[in-house]
C-alpha cells in the first residue's frame, strides 16, 4: 500500500508587474525542497531569463517544514541572498518565513508574483519531482484586468481590488524602502568614491603633479573594481590595498635590484641595453627574461605571502585572508599589479613624457596607461594569480601549475612589450589576447570555487 500525504500545496504564477499572468500551477511535493531561479540545472521551477532578469540564478527555495495537527504540511520561503529580494505580501524576507495559504510571493522589485495555494488532493511521500517546469513569457494576447484595478489581499482572505492612482511615501521618497540594498549591491560606495575624487581634482587644478596622482588612483581603482566584480567574491580592503602597497615598496627598496641581477644580467633579459633595431625575436627573449619573468615573479610576492599568512588563521578568516582557491589569488595578483602600474607610471613613464613634451603630454600617457592595465599587469598578475591559487587547491601538483601560469603570464607580458619590433597594429590583438586569458581564468575559478553558491557576479553574468 503507498504512503501519501493528506495533503500538499502548489505555487501558481499570477502577474508580473501588476499584469496578470496565464499558468498553471506549480505543485509542492511533500517532502522535496524548491529551487526558484533562471538556473535550469539548479532550480525546479525555471524562470526564462531574457524576461525576468531581476530574479537571480538561484533565488528562493520553498521547504516543508513540518505536519500540523490537521495533516497538511507547513512551507517555509527561504532567500538565497538574491540580488534583488524576495518579498511576501510586500514584507522582504529575511532569512525564511513560513507561508500561508493566499500569501503573495515576489521575486524582486515588480518581479513574477507567485499564490500560495492550498491542494486537498493526495500526493505520494517522498515522490520524485518531476523535470523543471520552465515559465513561459507571455502569450501574444495575454488576459489584462483593468487598468485602473490591482488585485492585492491578506493571508487566507479573498483577493480584492484597489485604485493604483494612490501614492505611498516609499514612492516618493525611494530611498526610505531602497537605501538599504545600496551598499549591498554595489551602488553607493563606487558613488561617493566618484564625488570624493571628483572634489579632488577639482581642488587640484593647477597642481599636474598632484592632479596625475588623483586621476591615476582614481582611474586604476575602477579598472580594478571591474575585475573585482567579474570575479564576485568578497576579499578584506585592507588585503587588497596591502597587496598593491607591498609591490610599491619591493620596487623602491634594494630587493629589486637583486631581481634585476638575476634576470638582467646574469639571465639574457636586458631590456634597456638593446639597439634600435634589435629586431622582434631578440626583444621578445629580453624582454621574456627582463620584463615578463622579472615583474609577474615580482608581482607576485604578496599573492605568495598571503599563501602563507592565510595558513596562520582558522576558518572563516583563514579563507577571507589568504589563497585557497584561484578567485583568491586573481584577486590579490590583480591588486599587486595596481600598485605596481601606479609606480611605473608616476614615478618613471610621465615624468619622462613631461621633460619632453610638457605636463598635458604627461597627463594624456597617463588615462590609456592606467586604464589598459586591465588588458595589461592586471592581466598577467591575475592570470599568474589563478595558478597560484589552483595550486593550494591541488598541491600534489603544485610545481607544474605553478610553472605553467608563470610561463603564459611571462609570454604574455614579453609579447606585448615586443609586438612594436615587428607591427605596431599587434598591439591591440595582443592586449586582447592577454584580456581573454584574464576573463577566461576568472569564469573558471568561479566554476571551481567552493562557495560558488555565495558568488555575487553569478547573480547578474
Amino acid at each position: 500500500m503507498t504512503n501519501r500525504s493528506p495533503g500538499s500545496a502548489s505555487l501558481r504564477l499570477v502577474a508580473v508587474a501588476g499584469v496578470a499572468e496565464q499558468a498553471s500551477a506549480h505543485p509542492l511535493f511533500t517532502g522535496q525542497v524548491v529551487a526558484i531561479g533562471r538556473d535550469p540545472q539548479q532550480c525546479q521551477i525555471v524562470l526564462d531569463s531574457p524576461r525576468y532578469g531581476m530574479v537571480s540564478r538561484r533565488h528562493a527555495e520553498l521547504r516543508p517544514v513540518t505536519v500540523t495537527t490537521t495533516g497538511y504540511p507547513l512551507w517555509e520561503v527561504w532567500d538565497l541572498g538574491s540580488a534583488n529580494g524576495t518579498y511576501v505580501n510586500g514584507e522582504r524576507v529575511q532569512g525564511s518565513r513560513v507561508l500561508q495559504v493566499g500569501d503573495r510571493l515576489v521575486l524582486g522589485q515588480a518581479g513574477p508574483e507567485f499564490s500560495f495555494e492550498g491542494e486537498t488532493s493526495s500526493v505520494p511521500l517522498g515522490a520524485a519531482f518531476p523535470d523543471p517546469i520552465s515559465v513561459s513569457p507571455l502569450p501574444l494576447n495575454p488576459t489584462i484586468p483593468d487598468p485602473q484595478l490591482l488585485p492585492i489581499g491578506n493571508p487566507g482572505q479573498p483577493a480584492r481590488l484597489a485604485p493604483l492612482d494612490g501614492v505611498t511615501l516609499s514612492q516618493l521618497l525611494p530611498i526610505l524602502s531602497t537605501g538599504g540594498d545600496l551598499r549591498r549591491k554595489g551602488f553607493l560606495v563606487p558613488g561617493i568614491l566618484t564625488v570624493i575624487f571628483v572634489v579632488l581634482m577639482f581642488v587640484t587644478v593647477g597642481s599636474p603633479g598632484a592632479f596625475n596622482l588623483v586621476l591615476a588612483c582614481y582611474l586604476a581603482g575602477a579598472a580594478y573594481f571591474f575585475v573585482y566584480q567579474l570575479c564576485g567574491k568578497s576579499k578584506p580592503w585592507w588585503v587588497l590595498f596591502g597587496a598593491g602597497l607591498m609591490t610599491m615598496i619591493v620596487i623602491i627598496t634594494p630587493l629589486f635590484y637583486l631581481f634585476e641581477l638575476v634576470f638582467r644580467r646574469i639571465l639574457p633579459g636586458d631590456v634597456f641595453g638593446l639597439p634600435d633595431n634589435a629586431g622582434f625575436l631578440r626583444e621578445l627573449v629580453a624582454n621574456f627574461f627582463g620584463a615578463g619573468m622579472l615583474e609577474e615573479l615580482l608581482k607576485a610576492l604578496p599573492v605568495f605571502l598571503m599563501c602563507w599568512v592565510g595558513s596562520w588563521f582558522r576558518s572563516p578568516r583563514r579563507e577571507r585572508v589568504g589563497v585557497w582557491e584561484p578567485l583568491d589569488g586573481i584577486l590579490i595578483g590583480a591588486a599587486s599589479a595596481v600598485g605596481f602600474t601606479l609606480l611605473e607610471t608616476l614615478a618613471q613613464y610621465v615624468p619622462n613624457v613631461v621633460d619632453k613634451l610638457g605636463e598635458a603630454a604627461g597627463t594624456q600617457l597617463l588615462i590609456p596607461r592606467i586604464l589598459g592595465s586591465i588588458a595589461g599587469h592586471m592581466a598577467y598578475s591575475g592570470y599568474f594569480g589563478y595558478f597560484i591559487g589552483l595550486s593550494m587547491m591541488k598541491p600534489s601538483r603544485r610545481w607544474a601549475i605553478l610553472g605553467v601560469g608563470y610561463l603564459t603570464a611571462s609570454i604574455l607580458h614579453a609579447l606585448w612589450n615586443s609586438a612594436t619590433a615587428l607591427n605596431v597594429l599587434l598591439l591591440p590583438v595582443v592586449g586582447v589576447l592577454s584580456y581573454a586569458f584574464l576573463t577566461a581564468a576568472i569564469l573558471k575559478a568561479r566554476a571551481l570555487s567552493p562557495n560558488r553558491a555565495q558568488n555575487f557576479a553569478t547573480r547578474i553574468l
